[in-house]
């Protein structure tokens, strides 16, 4: 469903660029990155999730960042080795300085149409300046 059907305190432009800046990462979970479990390893799971949460973040204001945090990263279901990985980061959230992105995590099976929800987490940015100072995240031209 679009975001311009829903209810919210954004401008159009800001709804549409949070439409924009949506990214996707698929991943296939090979051995060399799995647990002793034979499941990817959650470390690898998180950088994922940073880098595609970061890919999002920087197409919707076109701004240096930085990782201020991560909020709580729900670890819902094991990803499997021999598995497909889709990794879906959205802004959810616009300040002034700051912006928050959820990241979802999706295990596919390889060989069959069956996909479940893994993993979610929200991961907050910082736009920073050449000084490395924080600044706006939003300017409409």
């Amino acid at each position: 469903m679009p975001l311009t059907n829903i209810q919210s305190p954004y401008s159009d432009a800001i709804l549409a660029r949070i439409e924009q800046s949506e990214a996707r990462v698929i991943k296939a979970i090979f051995p060399s990155i799995t647990n002793h479990h034979n499941t990817l390893f959650g470390g690898e799971a998180l950088a994922w999730m940073d880098e595609t949460a970061f890919i999002a973040a920087t197409r919707f204001c076109r701004k240096a960042l930085v990782t201020v945090s991560s909020d709580r990263i729900d670890f819902n279901k094991a990803i499997p080795a021999g598995t497909l990985a889709e990794i879906i980061a959205k802004v959810i959230h616009v300040g002034n300085t700051s912006l928050k992105v959820e990241v979802n995590i999706f295990v596919e099976d390889m060989y069959q149409d069956k996909r479940e929800h893994a993993i979610r987490g929200v991961f907050t940015f910082v736009a920073v300046d050449a000084d490395r100072k924080p600044t706006k995240v939003w300017t409409q031209e």
